[in-house]
């Protein structure tokens, strides 16, 4: 079968299963058993591909499995990163958030960076990569988002992968320029509601707490010790945590905070300086 034809197939096969985003997920499934990225699929539209295997991964969404988990890899920020069951999906509001972290590190020589939270590392490996100088401490708990940290960044020298509960004072002898996370930030209550999909990711990657700002009150309280006076910390947030944030950090001596809207007109990122 033609990578047309498969592709075809599968936009039929998903929806008549009531998959949403039927034609784009074909695509992705079709064009990752080619070996291709998706906007090469006109040049290879009449190449050969294993059915069987494009098969096999439409089934696999059809069960409810996260596109990205089945293809085995995302795109985030001008890279590619491993991902898997067991660690949070890279999403685009994510990298506005690491943009602005880069355009701050350009400005700084041999930025020493946190990533806290770090997952599969698309925050702090992407920063390292755009920001050579820089020395990028990846900080994640989970063993399964730790499995794909270390793949995601093996051939990085400037990125280090630390196994630590963030909940804890850092362990890490090199003080910061900055401090990047996007820690769980969702209700404990509102998890029940979140779309089948997401309910596929882990917990611990979602789950903040009652309140929802349990890390950016353990991540201010703890690690502003970790950071440099004059030091910044970003911190992604939900849309409707900006002034709990704001707080947060003010109480725990930061000042000039920042609440910064997404390319949505959503609240989406709070940013402080250490005093």
């Amino acid at each position: 079968m033609t990578l047309k034809e498969a592709y075809n197939y599968g936009v039929y096969f998903l929806s008549a299963n009531g998959i949403d985003e039927a034609d784009f997920k074909s695509l992705c499934l079709a064009c990752s058993v080619a070996g291709i990225k998706n906007n090469e699929f006109y040049l290879h539209k009449n190449d050969e591909i294993i059915m069987k295997r494009f098969a096999d991964l439409l089934w696999r969404v059809k069960s409810g499995e996260p596109l990205q988990y089945v293809i085995g890899k995302w795109d985030f920020y001008n890279y590619e990163f491993y991902v898997g069951s067991g660690v949070l999906i890279p999403r685009p509001e994510t990298e506005e958030l690491t943009k602005l972290v880069i355009n701050y590190a350009k400005n700084i020589d041999f930025p020493i960076i946190y990533d806290l939270c770090a997952g599969c590392g698309c925050i702090g490996i992407s920063v390292a990569r755009e920001v050579p100088k820089s020395k990028v401490y990846c900080v994640e708990i989970s063993d399964e988002a730790f499995f794909y940290l270390n793949k995601n960044s093996a051939f990085d020298n400037n990125v280090f992968p630390v196994k630590q509960d963030v909940n804890l004072f850092p362990k890490i002898n090199e003080t910061a320029d900055i401090i990047v996370s996007n820690p769980p930030y969702i209700k404990t209550s509102e998890l029940k509601n979140l779309q089948a999909e997401v309910g596929k990711e882990p917990v611990s990657a979602l789950d903040g707490g009652e309140s929802g700002l349990h890390f950016y009150y353990s991540i201010s309280e703890n690690w502003k010790y970790a950071l440099k006076p004059g030091g910044k910390i970003f911190f992604e947030i939900g849309n409707e945590q900006g002034k709990d944030v704001e707080n947060i950090l003010s109480s725990n001596g930061f000042s000039d905070v920042k609440i910064i809207k997404d390319i949505y007109g959503n609240n989406r990122i709070v940013s402080a300086v250490k005093s």
